[in-house]
């Protein structure tokens, strides 16, 4: 029995570490993405913050694939519950992905509609920042369930205050990752803009924050004595100080490495907020999906294992080969 605990807590960081990734990674070319038409005012500004994501953007998307992936195989009774009871909130969010993905192509080959394009790729990247945030609000707040783990409620039990009080937060952290980045990636106008967006988004991060770690802390029983909430904290706001202190000095690489620290807390607070819990039932919590009532088996657990140890390294590591290869201020006329 002990064995497979140790598995199960094995997979729960594992899959953690998969979403905290995609988090991170698509973050900011989502946020980006959502931020286009106030960081860029012409086409070439335009082209340029495109191509800022251009050669990364449909890679950083396999950490969100490879994560439902781990989840499906690991606690496959979590998965059911979670896409058949968001079914409808997860095809906005596909939606919304398609959207994002074919707009680029579509502005790129179809300069008539490009404006129509462009709004599209804007409306797509922030509906599916929004929801994500929206949907890890609600597995650790909590939803309705019953007795055979299935999700009883409707789309709109979804949208109660606390989640979207987490999709907001998310969706604020998304668009501080995207104006760091253009900070980090551009230069002249473009830059600027995306300077005092960062600085903008600074503030409304850390105001944000307050009130997301307050409910966090009187949502969830057992966080204050956890000492990881603590920890995440500290990142968050450590994170946020040093930001603002590097766009005052108008530092143009420090700003996302911070903006990604906060970011880091953020999701660590999430994460020690939701330990054993997969899905927490908001009307009992004894039904509560958890790491040790939903999983497979320990075989398929340790099996799994092997092929993490063997895979995460080298997705890492191409992870690493693509942002080093790509590194560097963008232009407009690059082309990916």
């Amino acid at each position: 029995m002990e064995n497979i605990q140790n598995f199960q807590i094995l997979w729960f960081v594992l899959i953690f570490i998969l979403l905290l990734g995609y988090a991170l990674l698509d973050g900011f070319d989502l946020g980006l993405a959502a931020l286009l038409q106030f960081l860029g005012k012409t086409k070439e500004e335009k082209d340029t913050l495109i191509a800022s994501i251009g050669p990364v953007w449909d890679g950083n998307e396999v950490w969100l694939i490879t994560g439902g992936g781990a989840l499906f195989a690991a606690f496959p009774h979590a998965y059911a519950t979670a896409f058949s009871g968001f079914y409808l909130a997860m095809m906005l969010v596909l939606l919304a992905l398609i959207f994002r993905a074919v707009s680029m192509e579509f502005r790129a080959n179809d300069p008539v509609r490009a404006g129509l394009w462009e709004k599209a790729l804007v409306g797509g990247s922030a509906l599916a920042a929004l929801l994500f945030g929206v949907a890890l609000g609600n597995v650790i707040y909590g939803v309705p369930l019953d007795g055979r783990m299935e999700y009883t409620g409707s789309f709109f039990t979804l949208l109660r205050p606390v989640p979207l009080l987490f999709g907001i937060t998310g969706f604020a952290a998304v668009l501080l990752q995207g104006a760091s980045w253009a900070v980090m990636k551009t230069e002249g106008q473009v830059q600027e803009r995306s300077f005092k967006a960062a600085q903008t988004l600074t503030w409304i991060n850390a105001i944000l924050a307050v009130i997301y770690f307050v409910v966090l802390f009187n949502a969830v029983p057992n966080l204050p004595g956890n000492a990881l909430f603590y920890v995440a904290v500290v990142f968050t706001f450590a994170g946020l100080i040093g930001l603002f202190f590097s766009l005052r000095k108008k530092n143009d690489a420090g700003p996302f490495w911070e903006s990604s620290f906060s970011f880091i807390g953020l999701f660590l607070a999430a994460g020690a907020a939701q330990f054993p819990n997969l899905i927490t039932a908001s009307n009992d919590p004894n039904f509560s999906l958890t790491i040790y009532n939903s999983s497979t088996s320990l075989y398929t657990l340790q099996v799994m294992a092997v092929i993490a140890l063997v895979g995460m390294p080298i997705v890492i590591g191409y992870a690493l080969f693509v942002y080093r290869l790509f590194k560097g201020k963008a232009k407009a006329d690059d082309h990916y």
